[in-house]
C-alpha cells in the first residue's frame, strides 16, 4: 500500500495543475472578450455623442433660421396688410368714380324703336369714313400656332389698339376669357397657367365676339340677343343693346352656334347676322362702337348655306364657304357696301387645307392678317392686298 500511495500523489498534483491552467486560460479569454466589448461600447458611445452634438447644432441652426423667416413673414404680412388697406381705399374711390352697370333687361318699346329706325336706313348708300380702297388678293402665308381648347372657339388681339395681349374664348358658351400677355406665352405654354382670367358678368354665346379699343363686345342670349360692351380695364359693363333684328337665326350654315358676328375693319365696327325674314342670305349692319346703335343695315346676296365664317375688309363683307366634308375654305361671296367693288370683280381667295371647319375668323386691320380657329387649332393667315380698282 505504501508504494502505490506514493505513486498517486504526483499524478494528482499533475492533474490539478492542468485544471488550474485551463481555468486560468478560460478566465483570460473571458476577460479579453469583456475588454473588447467595453472598447466597442466606448467607441459607439463616442460616435453617438458626436452625432448627438451635431444634431443639436443642426437643430439650433434650423431654429435660428425659422425665427428669422418668421420675422420676415411677419414683416411681409404687415406690409401686405398695408397694401390691402390702400387697395381697398382705391377700390372704394373707383366705385365712386365709375357709374353703376347699366340695366341690360330687354325694353320692348326701345327694341321696337331701334328696329324701326334701322329698317328706315336699310340698304341706303354708305358714306365711307376712311380712304381705304384695298381688298384681299390672296393668302400670302399661313402659320399654325398650336392646338388649344375645344374644337370651336375664338382667339384675337385688340383690333384697334397696340396691345400685344392675346384673348382666348374657349368654346361656344362660357363666361371666362383667358388673357395671355404676349403671343410668346400663348404659343409656348399648353396650359392656362400663364394666362390671366376675366370672368364676365353674363355668359357669351357663339364665337362672334370682338376686342376693340380696350373693350370687349360680346353676344348674350336671354330671350332676344344682346350686344354687351365690357370695359377690360375696370371689368365693368359699359353699355348694352338689344340687337334690332327680329327672329334671328344662325348666320352661318356650318357654324350653327353663332347668331351675331361682331367684326372690325378700317371703317369701324360691323355686325353680321341673319333673320327668318330673309333666311337664305346673310345681313350686314354698321355698328356705332360708342352707343351700340345700328347706323345702317344691308341685305347681302351672300347665302348662309355652307358658310362657316365672315369678316369685313375696307367696308366689304367677305364670306368664307366650305362643305361639310373636309375641303379647302374659300371666300366665294364679297359684298362692298360702298359699291366700289363689284362681286364679279373680287378675287376668289382660297385658304389652305383645313383640319375641320373654321369656327371663327377675325380680321386685324392693323396687321392685315386673320386670326382663325380651325377644329381647335389656332392659325394666322397673312393676307396679300390689292387696290379695288386693280382687281
Amino acid at each position: 500500500m505504501g508504494p502505490c500511495r506514493c505513486l498517486l500523489l504526483p499524478l494528482l498534483a499533475v492533474a490539478l495543475h492542468a485544471q488550474q491552467q485551463q481555468f486560468m486560460e478560460y478566465v483570460e479569454r473571458r476577460l479579453t472578450l469583456l475588454e473588447e466589448r467595453i472598447s466597442q461600447w466606448h467607441d459607439q458611445s463616442s460616435r453617438y455623442s458626436t452625432e448627438l452634438r451635431d444634431f443639436k447644432n443642426q437643430v439650433l441652426g434650423m431654429l435660428e433660421t425659422a425665427e428669422k423667416e418668421r420675422e420676415a413673414m411677419r414683416s411681409e404680412a404687415e406690409s401686405a396688410a398695408v397694401r390691402v388697406d390702400r387697395l381697398e381705399r382705391e377700390v372704394d374711390y373707383l366705385e365712386t368714380q365709375n357709374p353703376a352697370p347699366p340695366c341690360v333687361e330687354v325694353d320692348e318699346t326701345l327694341m321696337e324703336k331701334q328696329v324701326a329706325t334701322a329698317k328706315q336706313r336699310k340698304n341706303e348708300k354708305y358714306t365711307k369714313l376712311t380712304d381705304c380702297s384695298d381688298t384681299i388678293a390672296s393668302v400670302r402665308a399661313m402659320k399654325i400656332l398650336k392646338r388649344f381648347g375645344s374644337t370651336s372657339g375664338l382667339w384675337t388681339k385688340d383690333a384697334a389698339g397696340n396691345s400685344e395681349k392675346i384673348y382666348v374664348f374657349d368654346g361656344t358658351a362660357n363666361d371666362t376669357v383667358y388673357v395671355f400677355p404676349r403671343m410668346r406665352e400663348f404659343t409656348l405654354f399648353s396650359a392656362t397657367r400663364k394666362a390671366a382670367r376675366i370672368k364676365l358678368p353674363y355668359p357669351w354665346v357663339g364665337t362672334g365676339h370682338l376686342i376693340y379699343n380696350g373693350h370687349l363686345y360680346y353676344i348674350r342670349q336671354q330671350g332676344p340677343f344682346q350686344v354687351i360692351k365690357f370695359n377690360l380695364a375696370n371689368k365693368t359693363v359699359v353699355d348694352s343693346s338689344v340687337f334690332p333684328a327680329e327672329e334671328q337665326i344662325p348666320v352661318f350654315g356650318l357654324s350653327p352656334f353663332t347668331y351675331i358676328e361682331i367684326a372690325a375693319d378700317e371703317e369701324g365696327l360691323w355686325a353680321i347676322y341673319a333673320t327668318k325674314e330673309d333666311e337664305k342670305n346673310i345681313c350686314l349692319a354698321k355698328l356705332d362702337p360708342t352707343s351700340l346703335d345700328i347706323e345702317q343695315m344691308w341685305d347681302t346676296p351672300c347665302p348662309r348655306e355652307n358658310a362657316e365664317a365672315a369678316f369685313v375688309v375696307c367696308g366689304a363683307l367677305h364670306v368664307v364657304y366650305n362643305t361639310r366634308l373636309p375641303s379647302r375654305s374659300r371666300v366665294q361671296c364679297v359684298f362692298d357696301v360702298s359699291g366700289t367693288l363689284a362681286p364679279e370683280d373680287a378675287s376668289l381667295v382660297y385658304f389652305p387645307k383645313r383640319y375641320g371647319s373654321h369656327s371663327s375668323m377675325k380680321y386685324s386691320p392693323q396687321e392685315r392678317q386673320i386670326y382663325a380657329w380651325d377644329d381647335g387649332y389656332q392659325i394666322i393667315y397673312r393676307m396679300e392686298m390689292k387696290k379695288k380698282l386693280q382687281v
